[in-house]
């Protein structure tokens, strides 16, 4: 029972399970992707999302909680405001792009995605950047080895290493993810 509070514990503290907190569901994904087609009111969030006021005006809440939207008074309308992208919140961006071109890849339609991106500049189609491995070739998950971080707490160093503690009793470090599980 312990090394279960102590897996919430490194679930409390791991960077992933943060930005699920912040990030993690279908509506504030889904209001940060209007967010980068430029809507910023609330109304626009509606129609565009087709969301319930009252999940809307909790999830942008959550959002400007967050540091990922800011909402700005609208000097035209005493009481309005726009929703407008943090640094944060913009920085999120390649995230969203990530998520987008899985999407794209695995569920579009036949005839392909609803939306594409293109360079202002150019016109250009923006192309996905590969992750490469430090050899420069496509990235593969039998590629990774997980480590423990400089801000792991005592679970994940002993999970993942990182110190003795991370070692068994034969003195071995554990295994690299490629050598966990093989793919075809």
């Amino acid at each position: 029972m312990a090394d279960v509070k102590r897996s919430r514990i490194a679930n409390k503290e791991c960077s992933v399970a943060r930005a699920m907190e912040a990030v993690g569901d279908r509506w504030s994904i889904l209001l940060l992707r209007e967010a980068y087609y430029g809507v910023k009111r609330f109304d626009e969030f509606q129609y565009y999302v087709g969301i319930a006021p009252n999940i809307l005006s909790t999830r942008l809440k959550k959002l400007v909680d967050a540091g990922i939207m800011t909402r700005v008074p609208l000097p035209e309308h005493a009481g309005r405001y726009e929703y407008v992208l943090t640094e944060k919140g913009r920085d999120f961006f390649p995230t969203y792009l990530a998520l987008k071109k899985w999407g794209d890849d695995w569920l579009a339609e036949p005839a392909g995605p609803q939306v594409v991106f293109h360079d202002r500049s150019s016109g250009q189609e923006v192309l996905y950047p590969k992750l490469l491995t430090a050899r420069g070739k496509p990235l593969r998950l039998e590629d990774i080895e997980i480590v423990a971080g400089a801000g792991a707490v005592p679970f994940n160093r002993k999970r993942f290493g990182g110190s003795d503690a991370g070692r068994d009793k034969a003195g071995a470090k554990p295994r690299a993810l490629s050598s966990r599980r093989k793919t075809k």
